[in-house]
């Protein structure tokens, strides 16, 4: 969140990037009107403890001087000046509650050079890698989803019929999926980042921690249970990222300038319900409710978060190089940009099985699969997560960063589709074939049971 100083300092500073950002559900001039009033009882009530501290130390000099009157209106005095603090105190105290629930609900402000933008249709390309020498493919590739069932290794029904939305990846998909979890924690294990197994369930404010609540909460899932109608602390969610658990592990705690930059990552299924939005996408696994993502947690000092988000999207990039996959990456615009985030890449694969109009020249479309964000010291004074520069000097709050490295099910579907083979065969990228037990095309199964049969043979 915010800081009150830069509420107080540079409040057209906070009314911009709500503007660029283009949230509208705010009240900003509300939010400033509580904070006036929060301050003035602040600096009245320091007033009054000043003037009740005066007021008792002349009690005794007066009664000691005989000035009996005297001493008694200062015994009035010191009562009413107490009952006025107290009023003050329960008021302020109110307002605070107020301010912190207003502030959480204030956006990151954007960095100076992050492109100004209404949406997504102004994000900026910045590169594109791999398309120099693209391989040959068939002359009409296979939508994954066709494929991954004409293969066997992909059960869209069956995985409706047990879940009611989501899908089964069976044999050598399964076996795909796992292989590329294990080949990207390998590479980032690589480039130093240490290994965390988050547990699944998150509390609320853990939630609230990273940025998630109280803003988003239409997204996750609800562990059903004994909860309030607003959610309460204690309430828990299935986490929508492994970004929730790994930051929140140093919740209110400080760290050592040795303990600096902290490199984490985190293999975890992810569970969101903002999936199936965006028309074509809700076939297949492009979006869906359920996937396997590893994430990138980065702890840094905050002279150093610029930097290393620009080696965050370097090794983010490095599994698709491996896996010789085209991509491109974007710098979100402003309006683009998110709730918690100061700036942000987005790393997109080419999948070259469906025909969208927002595609490379060749064709085929841009799949997401990893958003790279500093959020500045934003998650940490909403998470409290300080640093202390030297030891004897005051803790001051650091910078997170996050990238997922990276979203599984769409790297699958690149993968399905850019390596795909005229008779319908998959190539195992050469990187994950180690991972495949040395395996080197996907032929896919013969389907089980009666539903696989055609109606003469089930006769």
């Amino acid at each position: 969140m915010l800081s009150r100083q830069t509420l107080r300092e540079e409040p057209e500073r906070i009314r911009e990037a709500l503007e660029k950002k283009g949230v509208d559900d705010v009240d900003f001039d509300e939010v400033l009107e509580v904070y006036d009033e929060w301050r003035d009882l602040k600096a009245e009530g320091d007033e009054l403890r000043h003037e009740r501290n005066e007021v008792s130390r002349s009690i005794g000099q007066l009664k000691q001087e005989g000035k009996e009157e005297e001493a008694q209106a200062a015994i009035d005095r010191s009562g009413e000046l107490k009952t006025r603090l107290q009023a003050v105190e329960e008021r302020a105290d109110e307002l605070a509650a107020e301010l912190e629930t207003a502030m959480m609900r204030l956006p990151m402000i954007p960095q100076e050079d992050v492109p100004v933008g209404a949406d997504e249709d102004e994000n900026v390309e910045r590169r594109r890698e791999g398309f120099e020498d693209l391989r040959d493919l068939p002359d009409d590739v296979t939508p994954h989803y066709d494929l991954g069932e004409e293969l066997d290794i992909l059960d869209f029904e069956r995985g409706a019929k047990v879940s009611g939305g989501y899908y089964f990846a069976k044999g050598e998909g399964a076996r795909l999926e796992h292989a590329l979890i294990q080949f990207f924690l390998d590479v980032h294990r690589e480039q130093g980042y240490r290994d965390i197994f988050p547990p699944l369930p998150v509390n609320s404010k853990s939630m609230e921690g990273t940025g998630q609540f109280p803003k988003f909460t239409e997204d996750a899932y609800r562990i059903e249970g004994e909860h309030h109608e607003e959610y309460d602390d204690d309430d828990l969610w299935l986490l929508p990222t492994a970004e929730v658990p790994v930051t929140n592990m140093h919740r209110g705690d400080i760290l050592l300038d040795d303990d600096l930059p902290l490199k984490y990552q985190a293999y975890s299924p992810n569970f969101r319900q903002e999936a199936g939005e965006h028309g074509t996408e809700t076939r297949g696994i492009v979006r869906v409710h359920q996937f396997n993502k590893v994430e990138l947690v980065n702890f840094v000092r905050p002279d150093e978060s610029d930097d290393r988000l620009d080696g965050l999207v370097d090794e983010a990039e490095e599994v698709l190089r491996r896996l010789d996959l085209p991509y491109r990456i974007l710098e979100m615009c402003t309006g683009d940009l998110g709730f918690t985030q100061a700036k942000k890449y987005d790393i997109e694969v080419w999948a070259p099985g469906d025909e969208m109009a927002d595609g490379p020249e060749v064709g085929g479309r841009w799949l997401e699969v990893s958003s790279v964000s500093n959020f500045e010291d934003f998650q940490a004074r909403r998470a409290g997560i300080q640093y202390r520069p030297e030891r004897h000097e005051s803790a001051e709050y650091l910078h997170t960063l996050n990238g997922s490295g990276v979203a599984v099910p769409r790297v699958l579907v690149a993968i399905l589709e850019y390596y795909q083979n005229e008779d319908g065969t998959v190539d195992v990228p050469e990187a994950l074939q180690p991972y495949m037990g040395g395996q080197e095309v996907v032929e896919g199964h013969e389907p089980v049971g009666e539903s696989a049969l055609g109606a003469g043979d089930r006769e």
